[in-house]
């Protein structure tokens, strides 16, 4: 699992990012300041990937960049500051991307994504019990024998185990497997889902959350 430090004075924009990034299986954490940042990572400098805001309190993203570089960090400037002055600075300080205010989130996730793999820092398998997950392949495999999921249901599957002890809404499933607006039909998931955990043997891990949705239990 990556590990994310999200450097962001703007608390909207920061939970955003955070709440973006976690259903996406990364590790978060947040600073608000260029100093706070600083210290957090002198304290734990084990991070994958910083996104950084340019216009911070106390130290801005110019000049933090220059420290994060010490600890070889990648660094993926995320700022209101549109000119190509701006860019072209970012980038000659080491930045490894240049992203804009307003921001597109599945476009912001495809660049972290990208430099991740640049860095082999991105998890391109997952292993729960007895099932081995192939990200890169999209096969699930139990004890070395293949098993046949649909898309669908293999999106579903990587979701749960990206969210472990989380209940997930109908709605967010629904939203984040089909890509569409959820009309409060709740069939189409429950039947991919009792399909996908009844394939992988799952059924009594991923359990119902009443009112709510579904749960992937993981006890120590």
């Amino acid at each position: 699992m990556a590990k994310i430090l999200i450097i962001e004075d703007e608390t909207a924009i920061s939970n955003l990012l955070r709440m973006a990034l976690t259903d996406e299986g990364y590790q978060c954490v947040c600073a608000f300041d260029g100093e706070q940042a600083a210290t957090i990572i002198g304290e734990q400098p084990l991070f994958d990937l910083v996104l950084l805001d340019v216009m911070l309190p106390k130290t801005d993203g110019f000049e933090l960049i220059q420290y994060i570089n010490t600890y070889e960090i990648p660094t993926i400037f995320l700022t209101a500051k549109v000119n190509v002055e701006d860019k072209v600075k970012g980038l000659k300080l080491g930045a490894e991307d240049y992203v804009t205010k307003p921001f597109e989130i599945a476009e912001l996730l495809a660049r972290v994504e990208r430099v991740l793999r640049r860095y082999n820092k991105t998890v391109t398998q997952i292993c729960f019990r007895d099932l081995q997950i192939d990200l890169d392949a999209r096969t699930v495999t139990k004890n070395n024998e293949p098993i046949a999921l649909t898309a669908k249901e293999f999106d579903l599957l990587v979701l749960f185990l990206r969210n472990k002890n989380k209940a997930l809404y109908r709605s967010s499933l629904y939203t984040k497997v089909w890509g569409d607006y959820y009309d409060g039909d709740s069939r189409t998931v429950d039947l991919h889902v009792q399909r996908m955990r009844k394939k992988v043997g799952l059924e009594n891990v991923i359990v119902p959350v009443y009112k709510i949705g579904y749960k992937l239990e993981e006890t120590l």
